[in-house]
Order: C-alpha cells, then structure tokens, then sequence
C-alpha cells in the first residue's frame, strides 16, 4: 500500500525535498501537492490549486508555505491531518506547542530543517519534536532519501541549527565567491577563477565527507610546515579571525531565527 503524502506549499524548500523523494524510489502516486502558486508538478505528482474537501487525513503531511501564513492556513490543512498522520513543518520560526494548537490530532508533530542539497540527497536535516520510538523510525527513513539526519536534545538548539544547516549553504557560496573574487583581484581571468574555485571546494567537501578525519586535521595535513598553503592557514588563523567571523555570521542568524519564532508564537 501507498503511502499517501500531502505537501502544502513546494516553494525551493519543499520542491528540494519532493524531488529527493522521488529521486529516492517513492511513488509519485501517493503525492498531492497544495499550491496555488505552481504550475505544474512531477509526472504522476497530483497538484491541486486549493485543498480538496472530504478526502479525509494523509499519512504525511509537509508545511512549506511562509511561515506568517500559518494562521489562515491551518483550517485549510486541519482536515487532512488525523491520528495516524506524521505532521513535519519546515516552517521556520513556528515551534511545537504552536503547531500542536494548529493540528492537535495530528500522530506526531516534527520540525524539519533541511537546505536545498535535499534534491541531491545530501542535505543535513535537523528534527526535533513530538514523536514515539516508532514514529521516528518512520521518520527517520522518510529522511534517509534527503540526506543525513539528526535528531536535536531539544527545540532550543533549532535556531542555531537553522542558521547552520538551514542558512549555511548561502554562507558557503559567499566563500567560494569571495574565494574567487581574491583570485580575480590577483590576476585570473574572473570566470576562471570561478570554475576553479567551485571546483576545488566541490572536492574538498567530497574528501572530507569520505574521511576518517575532522575538517581541522584535514587543514593540518595539507599544510607542511613554512610552505604555501601554511601562510595561507596562517592568514586566517590570525587573531582567529576566520572563527570570529564564522561565529558572528552564526550568531546574527541565530537571533534572527529567535526573532521569527517569538514573532510567530505572539501570533499564534
């Protein structure tokens, strides 16, 4: 038997994670996508503009619209979510005890923080939420097409994990632009300087995933004492300004995470 899911909203976030599952051997059958905003859906994907009436509860339901619609939302999706639905919210900023006013029948109810390498398989994806043992193996499989997941101790660390996991991909593409914009100012043609930063950042994160060592001893045994790449390490390691930045970065979208979610709570 088909697992019967139900997307309402599959913007860039939820799009990733639709073509993942797909990518992963789900049937296309057993999806019916909400969205009065796209056009069309995945071959054998139901798309429908507003949320039919009378079909009764899914098994999984996903929320991917914006997070301030969720008030005039919820009555639309409370019909589809019962007893036995897994609810998954990838609304940022919305906690649990939110969302269990919005579907108190729903089986269990999951934040999700995933990132767009979802359509690849390789997104990190961080869950925290109401769920028995059995339910997060069922949860824990519905993500294994996505990438790797982590279960979180506890919603507080969400906001933190949104700005890595969830907002990291953007600050990495600001390094490897940055990357090659320094190539740029010292000589190389900028769209080569590109393809070669892309490329070696593509690699390097493939050989760091495949190893048995962290990314700081990966650092370590490139660089050999006195030689390039050491003055290079050398620079960014100097006052620990890498890290400083690093962690500022972290900490402005973590509090503006924090913002959102006190905002949505005060709305609810």
């Amino acid at each position: 038997m088909t697992r019967t899911f139900l997307q309402f909203g599959c913007g860039n976030m939820g799009g990733a994670m639709l073509k993942g599952w797909l990518a992963g051997g789900l049937a296309p059958e057993g999806f019916t996508v909400v969205d009065p905003y796209l056009e069309s859906a995945p071959q054998g994907v139901r798309l429908l503009q507003t949320a039919s009436e009378g079909e009764g509860a899914f098994d999984v339901v996903l929320l991917g619209f914006k997070p301030q619609q969720l008030p005039d939302a919820a009555a639309a999706v409370r019909p589809s979510v019962g007893p036995q639905t897994l609810l998954l919210s990838i609304l940022a900023g919305v906690d649990l005890a939110t969302l269990r006013s919005a579907f108190p029948e729903a089986r269990a109810i999951v934040r999700v923080m995933p990132n767009l390498a979802a359509a690849l398989g390789k997104s990190p994806i961080a869950l925290v939420g109401e769920a028995d043992a059995a339910a997060r193996a069922e949860i824990d499989a519905l993500m294994a097409p996505l990438g790797q997941a982590e279960w979180l101790s506890g919603e507080d660390q969400m906001d933190l994990v949104t700005a890595l996991a969830g907002s990291g991909p953007a600050f990495v593409y600001r390094v490897i632009d940055a990357l090659a914009e320094g190539a740029a100012a010292l000589g190389l043609p900028r769209d080569q300087a590109d393809r070669l930063a892309l490329s070696m950042v593509e690699g390097s994160a493939m050989l760091a995933a495949a190893s048995e060592h962290n990314p700081g001893e990966l650092a370590r045994r490139v660089a050999s004492p006195g030689g390039v790449t050491q003055v290079g390490i050398d620079v960014l390691d100097k006052d620990a300004r890498l890290v400083s930045l690093m962690t500022d970065t972290l900490r402005g979208a973590r509090d503006r995470s924090a913002e959102m979610t006190a905002q949505a709570r005060a709305k609810a």
